[in-house]
């Protein structure tokens, strides 16, 4: 597209390949980029060096049948056709190859799971270019036929406002989002009653926002999937019919077809039924690897095939699994083991708090300290000193948090997930200013 928000695509594109501005479009000759022959627009100006989206439909009359026939024999559902890069909530983004097979499967596995049909009319307000627009949101609609009504960008009440007058059957959307239209100061007054399904995804979801969007915006029948771009992205999902005491506490079981089981993180052996570890993933929709990083491929994938998540979780009798934390987000406090999804979870129910997020900080007497960032809801007030009061005899004192800071929004990824490191570091910036 030629440009987002204020922001031109099309001026980046002449920055970073400089020869396209005096290049025929398909024959262009970059240094920097050798293998990159093709740029389409789209768009109805037509930019030096570029093809617009109309050369690409008209193009389609110069090719035979016999051509087509003959490319499509070459085509194999294990080839690569699409570059989805990890989102950046932990660090640099990796490029991850997933296939036909991979995508294709998602899709349909997840419509599946939330009763998607021909009939459904599906508002997507996340971006098409991460793995939940493009397989959880397009995927899955042309999988069963279901209306798209996709947002272009985010707004809280365009997209309340659209689900009325498009009557829509269903909604995606990460946390944050629906608790930017929960707290909505006009939110009773938008017809939700044609919602009845939708997925909450993309990073944890706290009870109480599940509790709320189901009780509140009337989304009876809404599911909670959990994966990674990595797993394209589907590897567990709640269903429909399940009790809602397990769509709020729970990311549900695995997907048809997909192998799910959680392992000691030291020694790789597979824990029992209760028992925290990492959870491992097996099955068709494994992506085939990291582009141009065969390293970092080898220790996501073993080699008997299993996807290592890096994430902590618990899986009941049932094959229900609950996520605890991140393994890279564990705190250790003087040898105590802190996961800040528990502490996120008591936090939430403070009637003040809109939103938190926890994370560890290094600290030179204990190793590391517990830091929460909050967003209080609108006209609302609290104090550090009240907050902590409000823990006391609640949790235990270790998981107390020693710093607290009040925020109106966190550092965000372009889908909308929020960027821990980033906060980290803020935390850091802010303990070295008061060490000065």
């Amino acid at each position: 597209m030629e440009q987002y928000k204020d922001h031109s695509y099309i001026d980046t594109l002449y920055e970073i390949v400089p020869e396209l501005k005096n290049a025929e479009p398909g024959k262009l000759h970059s240094e920097k980029l050798p293998k990159l022959k093709n740029i389409v627009v789209l768009g109805e100006t037509r930019y030096p060096g570029t093809f617009s989206w109309e050369d690409v439909i008209n193009g389609s009359e110069s090719i035979s049948e016999e051509s087509l026939d003959m490319r499509m024999e070459e085509l194999a559902p294990g080839d690569v056709i699409n570059m989805q890069y990890t989102s950046g909530t932990t660090g640099f983004p990796k490029g991850v190859m997933l296939t036909h097979s991979n995508l294709v499967n998602n899709g349909l596995n997840v419509a599946e799971c939330m009763k998607l049909t021909e009939v459904d009319r599906l508002c997507i307000p996340v971006p098409f270019f991460h793995c939940f627009g493009c397989s959880l949101g397009t995927m899955a609609s042309v999988s069963v036929g279901a209306t798209m009504v996709p947002i272009v960008e985010f707004n809280p009440r365009v997209v309340l406002q659209t689900v009325e007058a498009e009557k829509c059957t269903g909604l995606h959307g990460v946390p944050t989002m629906f608790i930017a239209q929960l707290n909505l100061d006009d939110f009773d007054q938008y017809d939700l009653r044609s919602l009845r399904t939708g997925i909450m995804a993309g990073s944890t979801c706290p009870i109480e926002v599940m509790k709320s969007v189901v009780n509140k915006m009337g989304i009876s029948e809404i599911t909670i999937t959990y994966g990674q771009t990595e797993s394209s992205p589907g590897i567990t999902m709640t269903r429909t019919d399940d009790p809602i005491e397990l769509r709020v506490s729970s990311v549900g079981r695995a997907l048809p077809k997909v192998e799910v089981k959680i392992v000691d993180p030291v020694t790789g052996e597979e824990v029992q039924r209760g028992k925290q570890g990492e959870l491992c993933s097996r099955g068709y929709h494994v992506m085939k690897g990291y582009y141009n990083n065969p390293e970092a491929t080898e220790h996501a994938i073993d080699g008997e095939g299993w996807l290592h998540t890096g994430d902590l979780a618990v899986m009941d009798e049932r094959g229900y699994c609950k996520i605890t934390g991140r393994l890279k987000d564990m705190i250790i406090r003087g040898g105590e083991n802190i996961y800040p999804r528990e502490i996120e979870e008591f936090l939430y129910q403070h009637p003040a708090i809109v939103d938190v997020q926890v994370l560890g900080v290094p600290d030179q007497k204990y190793g590391e300290e517990v830091a929460a960032w909050i967003i209080l809801k609108a006209g609302e007030t609290l104090t550090e000193k009240e907050l902590i009061e409000y823990c006391k005899g609640k949790i235990s004192f270790h998981k107390i948090p020693r710093y607290i800071q009040f925020t109106d929004a966190y550092p965000m990824t372009a889908s909308g997930k929020i960027q821990k490191y980033k906060l980290r570091q803020q935390t850091l910036d802010l303990l070295s200013e008061r060490t000065k």
